[in-house]
């Protein structure tokens, strides 16, 4: 049982790293982001990421290939959409994720300028010494 539970995981990890691979990019994110709201031609989400539309159908194979989005067909013009809500709540969690993370970082980095300041009011001052006169040989 446990070599079951072991594979299962691996494969459902695996699916899952090439869900965050696909939507690890800042044009498919924007796209996603558009298409979780309403569906749109690829024209339209040509111009929206300001990119070819041939750059931009491969954007959208990649999405479609990780299940993230889907088609369809209209004429000679093809619309997609978002697979599901789960792909808003995937780009909502990657924002506060990333909020956190910055908070973290932020919280850091006053912590370390605190213990900074700190340690600067509680080193013994230095005493300034006189320098003596150069004398000349």
């Amino acid at each position: 049982m446990e070599a079951q539970v072991a594979s299962w995981d691996e494969e459902r990890a695996e699916r899952s790293v090439a869900v965050l691979k696909a939507v690890a990019d800042p044009s498919r994110y924007r796209l996603l982001w558009a298409l979780s709201e309403r569906e749109l031609p690829v024209s339209s989400l040509a111009e929206l990421i300001e990119a070819h539309v041939a750059a931009t159908s491969q954007h959208l194979a990649k999405l479609r290939a990780a299940g993230l989005v889907t088609s369809r067909r209209e004429g000679t013009r093809i619309f997609y959409r978002a697979s599901g809500p789960k792909v808003r709540a995937l780009l909502e969690s990657a924002v506060l994720a990333t909020d956190e993370a910055v908070a973290a970082a932020d919280a850091e980095s006053a912590h370390v300028v605190e213990a900074a300041a700190l340690r600067e009011r509680s080193a013994p001052a230095r005493v300034a010494r006189a320098r003596r006169p150069a004398t000349e040989h």
